[in-house]
């Protein structure tokens, strides 16, 4: 246990990790003050798609945590960086408004309406999904192009519970259609080394800390790197006991890690 007060690096899942909805959990500023103070870093990893990285800066300022955009790395993210290496004629973007301006932004060849030339459907986790969209993805899917979704979550926590997420979605379109798109944030390796890529830091000075056993723990695991499992969120701990795949380290809630790392 104490090699993990020799971290310096940590990717920290954001819902159900340091918050839930718009509650920042107890502990968290300490938390993130402590890993100032041993000269670390923090960066904030997810796989919520609906969102831009200046609505999580908007978002934790409310909670009265400073950030960057330098703090932050999303699925969003990731799926750019992974289609900027293809050669798409058009991508249809299935997913938020924020979420297409930033596919856009990167100058990559978005529409969001049936054309002749699109290759590539590229779905996010969509907050204002219809019905429409729905039958667009069915259309394209019975043709043969490739078809990418930014997360594989299931669900996405809120105060009130939870919400369908882009791994849901992707059931539906699977029942429809029988195909399943190629996820590139966690569980994937791809967000981890991106990451680790803009840090100064070693994949053996970093940890990953989330409450998903099956996204965020599975891809510290995928990417060779120390994983940290809190009870905050999506997880249990019967959850741990049923899958194959342990955690490296298993907390309460993000409190009882800053309280352990403080221990002499």
């Amino acid at each position: 246990m104490n090699k993990l007060k020799n971290k310096k690096l940590f990717l920290l899942d954001m819902d159900g990790t340091i918050y839930l909805g718009d509650k920042l959990f107890d502990g968290t500023y300490d938390f993130l003050n402590h890993i100032k103070e041993i000269g670390g870093r923090y960066m904030f990893l997810t796989n919520n798609s609906s969102k831009s990285v200046d609505a999580y800066i908007q978002k934790l300022d409310k909670m009265g945590i400073k950030s960057t955009k330098d703090d932050f790395l999303t699925s969003t993210d990731a799926t750019i960086y992974f289609l900027k290496k293809k050669n798409h004629k058009k991508i249809y973007a299935l997913g938020t408004n924020s979420f297409k301006e930033q596919l856009k932004s990167d100058n990559l060849p978005i529409t969001d309406k049936l054309e002749d030339d699109i290759d590539c459907l590229c779905m996010g986790f969509d907050t204002e999904l219809t019905f429409k969209k729905l039958e667009d993805a069915c259309i394209l899917l019975n043709k043969d192009i490739d078809y990418i979704a930014t997360n594989p979550d299931w669900v996405c926590p809120t105060s009130f519970g939870s919400v369908p997420d882009c791994g849901s979605i992707s059931s539906i379109l699977k029942n429809a259609t029988g195909k399943m798109p190629y996820f590139i944030g966690k569980p994937q390796p791809l967000m981890v080394e991106l990451a680790v890529e803009k840090s100064d830091f070693t994949k053996e000075e970093t940890v990953l800390m989330g409450d998903r056993l099956y996204t965020d723990i599975a891809c510290g695991i995928n990417a060779d790197i120390s994983t940290i499992f809190v009870l905050s969120g999506e997880g249990t701990m019967e959850d741990v006991e049923k899958n194959s795949e342990k955690p490296e380290y298993i907390f309460e809630n993000i409190r009882a890690l800053y309280n352990f790392l403080k221990e002499k």
